[in-house]
Formats: C-alpha cells, sequence, structure tokens
C-alpha cells in the first residue's frame, strides 16, 4: 500500500513538473507573439476607422507605418523560420509600403491599399500559424 502511494504521488510530482517545464520552454521568447499581437491592433485600428467611417488621411498613415515599422521585426522575431516564411515576410512589407506610399484619404481608398496586405496575412496565415 505504502508504495502504490509512493509511486502514485511520484507520477503526480511529475506529471506538475512537466507541465511548469514545458510552461518555460513555450514563454521563453515573446517576442513572435508580440510582433503580431502589435500587428493585430494597428490593423484592427484601421478596420475600426473603416467601420466607422472615420478614414482620416493622418491617423490612416500613422498606423500603416506602425505596421510597416512592426513588419520589418518579423525577420529577427522568427529567426528561425524557413525561407517561404521569411519570402512572405518579405512581401507584406512590400505591400505595406505600398499602402504608406499610397496615402490613402478615405475608406475606400484604404481598403482598397489594405487589400493586397490582408491577402498577404491570411496566406500567411494558412501556411503557418
Amino acid at each position: 500500500m505504502r508504495a502504490a502511494l509512493l509511486i502514485v504521488l511520484g507520477l503526480a510530482i511529475g506529471i506538475i513538473g512537466t507541465v511548469f517545464t514545458m510552461r518555460a520552454l513555450n514563454e521563453r521568447n515573446p517576442l513572435p507573439q508580440a510582433v503580431m499581437v502589435t500587428m493585430g491592433f494597428h490593423r484592427h485600428q484601421l478596420s475600426q476607422a473603416v467601420k466607422g467611417q472615420h478614414c482620416d488621411a493622418a491617423a490612416n498613415l500613422g498606423q500603416l507605418q506602425h505596421l510597416q515599422m512592426t513588419a520589418s521585426d518579423i525577420p529577427a522575431a522568427f529567426p528561425d523560420a524557413p525561407q517561404p516564411f521569411q519570402d512572405l515576410a518579405g512581401h507584406l512589407r512590400t505591400a505595406l509600403q505600398t499602402a504608406a506610399l499610397s496615402a490613402p484619404a478615405d475608406c475606400p481608398s484604404l481598403i482598397a491599399a489594405l487589400k493586397p496586405v490582408d491577402q498577404v496575412c491570411k496566406e500567411c496565415h494558412q501556411q503557418y500559424r
């Protein structure tokens, strides 16, 4: 009886230790998730502007520039990513640069400028998420 209790206790401690170890290993580099969350925030701000029909040119440009700067962190955030992922990140940076250069001043032009950006994001998330 005593041996069975010690075995069960040892298994429970082992399972708890494994869970803590796995969580610590998963949280060791927060940068990849932080980059994606930040990009999601700025993209959401642009979506809210379109939804509310408040597409100010300066605000649009600011959000697009924030997205562009954050996208430039993708290679550093995912250094071990395969080359197709890195290529998609390059396409994203190009699409964001094109969108920022177009300086959308109204909602229809903002929607049009974001279409290539959304397409690259969708393609990447379908393959790597």
